[in-house]
């Protein structure tokens, strides 16, 4: 296999970002810092040949691919399978709320990070099936390319954690700030993750 290059960029700041709420499936926008955000990212990339685009099909992700690709006049193809974890029942719900509504749920979700599914939504292990058997999909057609994947701060830590090799219980180890690049160089044999959170 021919060195994939992935850009891995979590999308820009989104709406309400400032009320601590959960938002996973939720299809909220940008904020203008996250539309700046975006162009900050685009002109770090410019000097990079990026082949093929992808986002996650959720406003915020689909957008900051599109701002990012029109420097190479490119539209982003856009991606179920890299939507944000579905919280379900817990979508848009602050962590009070969500302690008041379902006692013992976030204990019970920090208790078995890996397994526990929330009501009406995913595991982290779920999330891993979805994102990482897409990705593969798209590396093995990729050889050879620099390709960019716009998407969101749960995805992107998926996809770190299995770049290092690590287990889902160290997702929260990884700070994934609203608009940050992460470059990870697949080969053959090995995986190097050059940066993260930049």
């Amino acid at each position: 296999m021919e060195k994939v290059t992935l850009c891995l960029v979590r999308h820009g700041q989104a709406e309400h970002f400032d009320k601590c709420r959960f938002f996973g499936h939720t299809d909220i926008d940008l904020t203008d810092t996250g539309i700046k955000q975006m162009e900050i990212i685009a002109q770090k990339l410019k000097g990079i040949s990026m082949e093929e685009v992808y986002s996650s099909d959720l406003k915020r992700a689909s957008k900051s691919a599109s701002i990012i690709a029109s420097h190479w006049n490119k539209i982003p193809r856009k991606v179920p399978e890299f939507r944000e974890l579905n919280f379900g029942k817990w979508e848009g719900l602050t962590w009070e709320e969500i302690d008041k509504r379902f006692p013992g749920g976030l204990k019970a979700r920090f208790e078995d990070l890996i397994n526990y599914k929330i009501p009406g939504g995913e595991s982290l292990e779920d999330l891993q099936v979805r994102v990482l058997g897409k990705l593969k999909k798209i590396l093995k057609g990729g050889e050879g390319k620099s390709i960019l994947l716009v998407t969101h701060g749960g995805v992107s830590r998926v996809i770190l954690c299995n770049a290092l090799g690590l287990s889902l219980e160290n997702l929260f180890r990884i700070e994934q700030d609203y608009g940050c690049l992460n470059i990870i160089e697949y080969f053959k044999d090995t995986t190097v993750v050059k940066l993260v959170n930049g």
